[in-house]
């Protein structure tokens, strides 16, 4: 059968998607993919799941939706339950977006800090390299220029500190300094918006879009903690991407150590079956709000839609039942090495790296000096249209370097995804790297 060109996919016309089962995605034509990336990193137990189907169908039989503040409901109860037990924390707030997740956090910090008699706590600090979201202030949050530029002027005012990436370290920084040096500069970013104006500080324990699954150093998440404990600031865990199992831990921050004040999870807790996402908070930040306005001021009308919920309970018993965690945490760190091994053969991969099922790849003009292909050679895109020419769906991304140059892939397949499925998504994605770093000017 044909497949789509790589002139067709990158000028827009991309395939008409047919039908999905397990790991694989058929277009009306009849053309098959294999989904290394669970979409945006989504799809966390493949597609068409009859289970997850069947809750939803049974859900929709009864009612399909319960107005959040009106009912409560067994699948807002029984999921609840589940991630306060995943978690550790005591609340949330259920969203039908990761964005809409980001929105309703940096809420829930400004009225903890109101509701404790703390109102001129209104300011954000976050990083260089990252993405929260398609809201306004979700994207002021984030630093990732191609994705913010046009809206800058509009854009609500942000303390900014560096990414916190060991492949490409600070002039002058050394690895083992790295940690160090990052937490100094967020503690002066703090002392220069002013200590007792700074709500909050929002990070990815693994960045994703913005950075290519780039984990930060050993010790970073807890620095940067302590920091926030010192001068009262909240820590935002934005687990949107790389939470909900991503990793192989439910809360990714879980394994840097730390305990953050709020999370925002998403994509991964439904499956992408239908939107879902939620922040997620501790008792402490509960009790603030409790007391000052009788609970959190955020909501939206699908608040905890009933439907959406089923899908996300359905998924997560799945995660729980099949031990997909366990199973992530026991072959994801062996996928990585493989696919080092597969792509030794070319020094145009100049770093692997990521946790769990959540793993990226930066590409480079030069492996000596780690400078990227020029902006205007379109590298990501080219990867992302031979990957879909070959059958392989994955999550290529520009601009980590200088905010237009860089290019990463991101694979984040299903957590169930056999090894057979593991070694096609590798062996079509090396073909893929292959064809693409053979047909560029070389540095």
């Amino acid at each position: 059968m044909s497949r789509p060109s790589a002139n067709d996919i990158a000028t827009g016309a991309l395939p008409k998607i047919s039908h999905g089962r397990g790991v694989y995605l058929w277009d009306t034509d009849g053309r098959q993919y294999i989904d290394g990336s669970g979409g945006p990193a989504v799809f966390s137990v493949g597609h068409g799941d009859p289970r997850v189907n069947a809750a939803v169908a049974a859900q929709m039989e009864k009612v399909a939706y319960g107005y959040r503040y009106l009912f409560t409901t067994d699948p807002l109860e029984e999921l609840s339950e589940i991630l306060c037990n995943a978690t550790g924390m005591a609340d949330m707030v259920y969203t039908t977006s990761g964005s809409e997740a980001v929105e309703s956090a940096v809420k829930i910090a400004l009225q903890y800090h109101f509701d404790r008699g703390d109102p001129a706590r209104v300011n954000f600090i976050a990083r260089q390299r990252s993405w929260h979201g398609n809201t306004l202030m979700a994207t002021a949050l984030s630093g990732f220029v191609d994705r913010t530029r046009a809206f800058a002027g509009a854009l609500p005012a942000v303390g900014r500190v560096s990414a916190a990436n060991a492949y490409r370290l600070p002039e002058g920084v050394s690895r083992d300094g790295l940690v160090a040096h990052l937490a100094a500069e967020f503690e002066a970013e703090i002392h220069r918006l002013g200590p007792q104006t700074v709500a909050a500080f929002i990070f990815e324990p693994v960045v994703g879009a913005a950075g290519g699954a780039l984990p930060p150093p050993d010790g970073y998440a807890k620095a940067m903690a302590e920091v926030c404990r010192r001068h009262g600031v909240l820590v935002i865990s934005d687990e949107v991407m790389c939470g909900s199992g991503r990793t192989g831990h439910w809360r990714a921050s879980a394994e840097d150590g730390i305990m953050p004040d709020i999370i925002t999870v998403a994509k991964s807790l439904s499956g992408g079956y239908l939107p879902l996402g939620a922040a997620v908070y501790t008792q402490e930040v509960a009790d603030a709000m409790r007391a000052g306005h009788g609970g959190p001021l955020t909501g939206h009308t699908y608040t905890g839609h009933t439907a959406c919920l089923a899908a996300g309970l359905a998924v997560q018993k799945i995660v729980a039942e099949e031990g997909l965690l366990a199973r992530i945490q026991d072959k994801g760190p062996r996928w990585q090495a493989d696919l080092r091994a597969r792509m030794a053969h070319l020094p145009q991969v100049g770093d692997i790296r990521g946790r769990g099922f959540f793993i990226g790849v930066e590409v480079v003009a030069d492996p000596e000096t780690k400078a990227p292909y020029a902006a205007s050679l379109g590298v990501n895109g080219r990867i992302r249209a031979e990957g879909l020419r070959r059958g392989l769906i994955c999550y290529p991304s520009g601009g980590h370097v200088d905010g237009a140059a860089g290019d990463t892939v991101i694979l984040a397949p299903p957590f169930n995804a056999t090894d057979a499925e593991l070694d096609e998504i590798a062996d079509k994605l090396v073909a893929t790297l292959e064809t693409v770093i053979t047909g560029l000017p070389r540095h």
